[in-house]
């Protein structure tokens, strides 16, 4: 099956379909940030640094770096970010930004293999980004719209994304290294939204066997308890193929609907994974009780050779 290899100078994270799955940590972005925009803006990375240890330390594979500040010299700040960023750990970056000469001066300095965030099927864009990414020997996101827009029929997105798949095989960028961003909407505007994901990612896997990735945050945008959705969609996402995705792995639902997901699609073998994150310390004993109490038997064990039946809740 499919691996898209990235790495940093020292260390190499592989996306397929038979791998754990992949978190890109999400909060080096000042969109929506006003501080943050302005102490990058300002020169100041404190920000910057904290976020990208918190977001390993949570348990990020990855980090995606962006600098998209208005009026700002997104160029400049990107390069000067994810230098720092690689100064403090070897986690491989996604370097995200829609300005071409920005995505060029971060692959100017970055050091191993990066993810580029990201090309679409725009035929500017393809004749910009792909050279780029040639010329780096990066890995790409390709997000599944062109001129005219994002369509709600995911048969029309996944023509986007076998077109940008083999634009970027004319210019000399395997399939492997193509990550495609089937692009989530938010469910609580359009119903169908997460069908509609399911049904293309399992496309883009037997089909085109392509990894994929995407903003796992969309789906929830306007709800209420957005981390509740944006775990049962991830999980379901995994299910049908997908690979990656760029969200907040501060967010503990997320992180445990993941590796669960992970534990279910044999991905985590023996659970040692799970085990490790998650086993408690032995509880303390009751005052005045020796001995712990047993565990209760899964339901259906056979106890003195008779099967157990499961009593019904009332």
């Amino acid at each position: 099956m499919t691996d898209t290899i990235v790495s940093s100078a020292t260390k190499e994270v592989v996306i397929g379909f038979d791998r754990p799955f992949v978190i890109i940590g999400e909060r080096i972005n000042p969109t929506g940030r006003k501080i943050l925009a302005a102490e990058m803006a300002a020169g100041d990375y404190s920000r910057v640094e904290a976020d990208a240890r918190a977001q390993i330390e949570a348990g990020a594979h990855m980090l995606d770096v962006n600098a998209g500040i208005p009026l700002a010299d997104e160029p400049a700040i990107l390069a000067k970010a994810v230098q720092l960023v690689q100064s403090i750990t070897d986690v491989p970056l996604s370097i995200d930004s829609s300005i071409v000469a920005a995505l060029e001066s971060g692959l100017s300095v970055y050091k191993g293999k990066a993810l580029v965030n990201s090309v679409t099927g725009e035929e500017d864009r393809l004749e910009t980004v792909l050279p780029l990414v040639k010329k780096y020997g990066a890995a790409v996101v390709a997000i599944s719209n062109d001129e005219t827009g994002i369509s709600e029929d995911p048969d029309v997105r996944f023509a986007v994304a076998k077109k940008i798949v083999e634009r970027a095989m004319d210019h000399g960028i395997p399939a492997a290294d193509v990550v495609v961003d089937p692009l989530v909407m938010p469910i609580g505007a359009i119903n169908q939204a997460g069908v509609q994901v399911m049904r293309l990612v399992h496309r883009l896997k037997t089909e085109l066997k392509v990894n994929t990735t995407c903003g796992a945050s969309n789906i929830s945008f306007g709800l209420p308890n957005r981390n509740g959705v944006n775990a049962a969609f991830l999980t379901m996402a995994i299910s049908s193929g997908m690979t990656s995705a760029i969200t907040n792995p501060l967010h503990a639902e997320v992180m445990q609907a993941v590796m669960g997901a992970d534990v279910m699609m044999g991905h985590d073998p023996d659970c040692m994974r799970w085990i490790r994150k998650y086993r408690d310390a032995a509880p303390a004993p009751v005052a005045g009780v020796s001995g712990a109490a047993p565990a209760e038997a899964p339901r259906g064990r056979r106890e003195g050779g008779h099967r157990r039946r499961a009593t019904p809740s009332s």
